[in-house]
């Protein structure tokens, strides 16, 4: 596929995440085009097409993969489905690019990532964080040394108790594997083991506070990353109001974040404290799916891979033991 010049993309399920967030930055980015998308209900897929200007719409998987016009597969369905639609586009020699979490646990994780190489063909996971200006900028400053030696990070996430109905598949274990907690604090995890190496060991609690659906509502836990650096979190999805705080704390200074939303980064040490203002693109997956663009082209690297992103499911799948 290196030699090609456009690569072609077909989305097997085109639900909210591909209006805005995913969607539109196929056709955005350099040597991409989006030419096929499928969904189950006829009448939404037609719709999506039609809004989006896409030319071809299937209500069938397999006949989107097996379109000699797609080039490669971006699986966008809850994570219940994401082994399902890996083994399908692989087994038809296309690479394929999964939503996260990518997959309900570590083991449908480790089977992703084997029916791929079993197949030859790439697989990358939509930690889109990893390519984000305002997340590289964090790194450049812990790289830099300009907190010092990090000692410890700390990660604070709570939000108000919501209906079951209002978080949907999000807290069906069967579907999405867990609660909240996996569809957010996945990005959290990935994000830090992007900074600090991977989650070698980690150790947590799980608890139904609130009641309110079968998964967890609260996950508090610690870990350890390769590089030595110890990190603790508290996770919960039944508190008054909500927050959303990262401390990276070292020797010689402190970077406060939060992960979702376009706050300020504070950044504090020997010279004083300072915000970096940093706002997340329109279509906050662009910088990423550039990245996986240019791999497929042999002209780059992806940042989020199967093995990266198995490691947070691994890291979730211990937190919450």
């Amino acid at each position: 596929m290196s030699n090609q010049k456009i690569i072609r993309w077909g989305i097997i399920g085109c639900g909210n995440v591909t209006e805005v967030k995913s969607g539109p930055a196929f056709r955005l980015i350099e040597h991409s085009d989006l030419v096929a998308v499928m969904r189950r209900n006829e009448e939404k897929v037609r719709d999506y097409a039609k809004r989006h200007q896409i030319k071809k719409w299937f209500t069938n998987a397999e006949a989107l993969v097996k379109d000699e016009e797609v080039d490669a597969v971006y699986v966008a369905t809850p994570p219940g489905s994401h082994l399902e639609y890996t083994r399908l586009a692989t087994a038809h020699g296309k690479p394929v690019y999964v939503e996260k979490p990518m997959g309900r646990n570590y083991a449908e994780s480790q089977e992703m990532i084997a029916v791929c190489k079993a197949a030859g063909v790439p697989l990358f996971v939509a930690y889109y964080r990893r390519a984000l200006p305002r997340f590289l900028a964090i790194k450049k400053i812990i790289d830099n040394g300009e907190i010092g030696k990090v000692r410890f990070v700390n990660v604070l996430f709570y939000k108000k108790a919501v209906a079951p109905e209002q978080a949907g598949w999000r807290v069906v274990p069967e579907i999405s594997g867990g609660g909240l907690f996996v569809d957010l604090a996945s990005h959290q995890l990935d994000l830090l083991q992007f900074y600090f190496g991977d989650i070698i060991s980690a150790d947590g609690y799980s608890a139904h506070q609130a009641a309110g659906y079968a998964a967890e509502d609260h996950v508090s836990g610690a870990f350890v990353f390769a590089s030595g650096v110890h990190g603790t979190g508290i996770w919960n999805f039944a508190a008054f109001a909500d927050d959303d705080k990262t401390e990276i704390v070292g020797d010689k200074g402190k970077i406060s974040f939060a992960t979702f939303g376009n706050s300020p980064v504070e950044v504090v040490n020997e010279r004083g404290s300072r915000l970096l203002d940093l706002p997340n693109p329109l279509h906050i997956q662009q910088p990423l799916i550039q990245t996986v663009v240019d791999e497929l082209r042999g002209v780059g690297r992806c940042p989020s891979t199967g093995i990266t992103a198995a490691r947070t499911n691994r890291a979730m799948d211990l937190l919450r033991r």
